[in-house]
C-alpha cells in the first residue's frame, strides 16, 4: 500500500495542476476545484485545511502568487499583465496579496531574485568566518528574548485598542446593474451582524455610502472614519451564483489581515453573510457572547424569492425620500406574500408608513403601523427593526413612554445601531424631553457617524450636539459646535438660527435676535419653521401686528398642507390673532393647544396647562399647575430664559407665588446644569 505521505503529496500535485491550468480563469474558485477534484466542496476545504492549514481560497491563490513569481522571474511582463495572466482581475489588490504573501512588492521581484543567486567558492571561506559572528549574534538575540518574556510583562503594561470597523460599499463586478440591490444587501447584512457585538465600534451604513463614487485611500478613509480596520469587497451575482470577493484591512500601516474568495450558490447567502461577519470578528480579536453569536447566526426568512422582494424594496428604501418610501412598499408587501412570517419585513413595512404619515395632520396609516409592528414583534421579538416598529406605533399614537423601552431593548440587541441611537436622541429631544439623555445619545451617535459624513450631513450632525449642549445651559460648548456645523455648511439656515439663540443666551437682546432670525429668513421665505421663529420673537417684544405678518405664511401652509408641525406653538399664535382682531380663529387656536396640551406625556405638560390658565386668567389653576411643573426635572434651557418674559403669562406675572415659582424653577435648572457638568468633565466630555 502506499504510504499516506504519498497519498498526500499526490493530492496537492493534481491540486496545483487544476489550478494552474486554469490559471488566468478569474473564475476559478473553491467550487471549480473541487467539481474537478472530483470531490464535495465541504471536503476539499478539510482535506486542503489539514495538508497545508489554508483555507482553500488561500491555497488557490498561493498557487495563483507562485506562478506570478516565477513569471516575474522569467519574464519581462508588467505586473499588471501578470496579474491578470494568474487570475487577478484587480491589479491593486494582486499587488497587495503579492507583497502580504513575499514581504515586497512584484516590482522588486527580480531583484530579490539576483541577490539569492549561489555566491562565488573564492568568498566561501570569508562565509564560514560570519557563522561564528551570526551564531553570536542569535545568542544574544534569544537571550534578549528570554529577559524580555520575564521582565517585560512586570514592566509594563499591555494597552487596550479600541476595535472600531467600517465597512465600505461593496463594488457590483458584474455587468448587469440589476443586481446591485444584492450586492448592496450582503453588505448591509454584513454589517448589521457586526453591529451585534457590542465590543467592538461599527461606523453607520450612511457614514460609508459616500466612498461609493469618490473611492480614496484606505489610510485616508481609516483616519477620516477614525477606524482601526476596514473592510472591502465586491461581488457579483452570476445565475443561481453569488461570487464574492471580501478583505480585511488593518489602517496602521495599510496591512492586509485576511481575505477571501467566495463562490456559492443564492440559497447558501445567509449562511455566506453570517459566516464572513464572523471570519471579520475573529481576525481582530473581538468578543462575541454567545447571545450575539446566537443573533448573528440568525436567518431572516428560508423563502428566497421573499428575500430577493426585500432586498429590492431596501435599495428604495434607504434613499430616504417618500418618493422611495412608496416605492419600497409593494416590494416589503411582496416579501411577506411569500413568507408570512418575514418578521424583517413587517417591521420595514411599518418603519416606512410612519414615516409617511410622521408630519401630517390626520394620520392614514395608524392601522398598517400597527399591524404591521405587532407581526413583527409577534415573529421575531429580539429583532432591533421589530423593536423599533413597535416604538413608532406607540409615538406614532403619541404614548411615548410605552415607546421607550422598546427603543432601550432594540440598542441591547443592536449596540452599534447608528439609526437606534439617533432615533434615541430625537426621543429624548422632542418627545420626551430629558436634556442628559439628549446628548448622551448625540454625542454617541457622532462616535458612529461624524467623520464618514459628506459636509451636507456632518453639518447637521454638529447642529444636533449643539443643540444638545444648549437644552442643557453650556453656552460655550454649544458654541463651539455650531461653528463646527456652519464650517463644514455655511449655507445651513437650521444652524444658523440655532446660533442666533446661542448668541441670545450670552447676551438677551430681543431685537439682536430678531435681526439675526430675519437675515436668516430673508436666504428662504419659504421656510416655515424661521417664520414661525421670527413670529415667536415679535410675539415676546409685544409688537404683534409684526408677529402676525410672518405666522400668517406659516398658518396659511400649515392648513393648506395639513402639517401637525408645533403644535406647543399654538397659544401663541391664538393670543397674537386675537390681538389683531381675529377672535374666532383664535379662540380655535387656543382650543388646539388646549387639547395638545392636556394630552401631552411630556414633561412640559403642567407647564403648557399653566400657560393656557394663566392666558383665561385662571390664576389659580395657572400656579398649581405651575407648581407641578417645577417639580420636573431636564427641561430646556429655553424655559429659564423665555418663561420670565412670555406674553401668556401677563396675568400672572405680578402674582407672588409665582415669582417664587419661577425662583424655583431657575435654581433647579442650574444646579441639574452644575451636576451635569460635573458628571461630563468627569467623562472627558467637557
Amino acid at each position: 500500500m502506499p504510504e499516506s505521505g504519498t497519498i498526500e503529496n499526490e493530492f496537492l500535485s493534481k491540486a496545483t495542476a487544476i489550478i494552474e491550468e486554469n490559471l488566468s480563469n478569474e473564475q476559478f474558485g473553491v467550487s471549480e476545484l473541487a467539481n474537478e477534484m472530483g470531490m464535495s466542496r465541504s471536503n476539499l476545504l478539510r482535506k486542503v485545511k489539514k495538508l497545508t492549514n489554508l483555507s482553500a481560497s488561500q491555497f488557490i491563490r498561493q498557487v495563483r502568487l507562485d506562478a506570478a513569481m516565477e513569471l516575474l522571474k522569467e519574464t519581462s511582463l508588467t505586473t499588471s499583465e501578470i496579474s491578470y495572466r494568474v487570475g487577478f482581475g484587480s491589479t491593486s489588490y494582486f499587488i497587495k496579496c503579492f507583497r502580504d504573501q513575499y514581504g515586497y512588492p512584484p516590482g522588486e521581484a527580480k531583484g530579490k531574485a539576483s541577490a539569492e543567486e549561489e555566491p562565488d567558492r573564492a568568498d566561501l571561506p570569508k562565509k564560514k568566518r560570519s557563522l561564528v559572528w551570526l551564531w553570536a549574534v542569535i545568542l544574544v538575540v534569544i537571550t534578549a528574548n528570554i529577559i524580555y518574556l520575564i521582565i517585560g510583562p512586570m514592566a509594563q503594561k499591555p494597552k487596550t485598542q479600541e476595535k472600531s470597523i467600517a465597512v465600505l460599499p461593496f463594488i457590483n463586478d458584474s455587468n448587469d446593474s440589476t443586481n446591485v440591490y444584492i450586492i448592496n444587501g450582503v453588505m448591509e447584512s454584513i454589517l448589521n451582524n457586526l453591529q451585534n457585538i457590542k465590543h467592538m465600534r461599527v461606523i453607520s451604513r450612511t457614514s460609508v455610502e459616500k466612498y461609493r463614487h469618490h473611492p480614496e485611500l484606505i489610510s485616508e478613509i481609516a483616519k477620516e472614519l477614525n477606524v482601526t480596520y476596514v473592510v472591502e469587497g465586491s461581488g457579483q451575482k452570476i445565475g443561481d451564483h453569488i461570487r464574492l470577493n471580501v478583505q480585511l484591512i488593518e489602517a496602521n500601516g495599510d496591512k492586509h489581515l485576511w481575505a477571501e474568495q467566495y463562490n456559492r450558490e443564492t440559497k447558501d447567502i445567509f449562511s455566506l453573510q453570517n459566516e464572513i461577519a464572523k471570519n471579520i470578528a475573529e481576525k481582530i480579536e473581538v468578543i462575541i457572547t454567545p447571545e450575539e453569536r446566537k443573533r448573528i447566526d440568525k436567518v431572516p426568512t428560508k423563502n428566497l424569492v421573499a428575500y430577493d422582494y426585500f432586498l429590492k424594496g431596501m435599495d428604495y428604501f434607504h434613499e430616504g425620500t417618500g418618493e422611495g418610501l412608496k416605492k419600497a412598499l409593494p416590494l416589503f408587501q411582496k416579501a411577506v406574500e411569500h413568507d408570512p412570517k418575514f418578521a424583517r419585513a413587517y417591521a420595514d413595512i411599518a418603519i416606512a408608513y410612519y414615516y409617511l404619515d410622521i408630519n401630517q395632520t390626520h394620520k392614514q396609516y395608524s392601522e398598517e403601523i400597527n399591524e404591521n409592528a405587532d407581526k413583527a414583534l409577534l415573529y421575531d421579538a429580539q429583532l432591533p427593526q421589530s423593536l423599533i416598529a413597535k416604538a413608532l406605533s406607540y409615538m406614532h399614537g403619541k404614548e411615548y413612554k410605552l415607546a421607550e423601552p422598546y427603543l432601550q431593548k432594540a440598542l441591547e440587541y443592536h449596540p452599534n445601531s447608528a439609526i437606534v441611537i439617533n432615533l434615541l436622541s430625537d426621543f429624548y429631544s422632542t418627545y420626551s424631553p430629558n436634556t442628559e439623555k439628549y446628548l448622551e445619545y448625540a454625542l454617541k451617535g457622532t462616535q458612529l457617524n461624524i467623520a464618514a459624513n459628506d459636509s451636507v450631513t456632518a453639518s447637521f450632525i454638529f447642529l444636533h450636539i449643539s443643540n444638545a449642549f444648549i437644552q442643557s445651559g453650556f453656552v460655550n460648548e454649544a458654541e463651539k459646535y455650531i461653528n463646527k456645523s456652519l464650517a463644514y455648511h455655511s449655507d445651513n439656515l437650521y444652524s444658523q438660527y440655532v446660533k442666533a439663540y446661542i448668541q441670545y443666551a450670552r447676551n438677551p437682546d430681543l431685537q439682536k435676535l430678531r435681526n439675526r432670525l430675519i437675515a436668516v429668513l430673508k436666504k428662504d421665505t419659504t421656510r416655515l419653521d424661521v417664520l414661525q421663529e421670527v413670529g415667536k420673537i415679535c410675539y415676546y417684544q409685544r409688537d404683534y401686528e409684526s408677529a402676525y405678518r410672518y405666522y400668517k405664511p406659516f398658518i396659511a401652509a400649515k392648513e393648506k398642507y395639513h402639517l401637525a408641525i408645533f403644535p406647543g406653538e399654538d397659544a401663541k399664535i391664538g393670543l397674537v390673532l386675537a390681538k389683531v382682531g381675529q377672535t374666532a380663529k383664535a379662540a380655535e387656536y387656543l382650543q388646539n393647544y388646549k387639547a395638545f396640551a392636556e394630552g401631552d406625556q411630556s414633561i412640559y405638560k403642567h407647564l403648557s396647562l399653566a400657560m393656557y390658565e394663566a392666558y383665561e386668567g385662571n390664576t389659580a389653576k395657572a400656579i398649581e399647575q405651575l407648581k407641578l411643573f417645577s417639580q420636573q426635572d431636564d427641561y430646556h434651557y429655553w424655559v429659564v430664559l423665555f418663561l420670565k418674559i412670555d406674553p401668556l403669562i401677563d396675568n400672572v406675572k405680578d402674582n407672588p407665588d409665582f415669582k417664587k415659582i419661577l425662583h424655583t424653577i431657575d435654581s433647579r435648572f442650574q444646579n441639574q446644569h452644575r451636576e451635569m457638568k460635573a458628571s461630563l468633565e468627569a467623562k472627558g466630555v467637557i
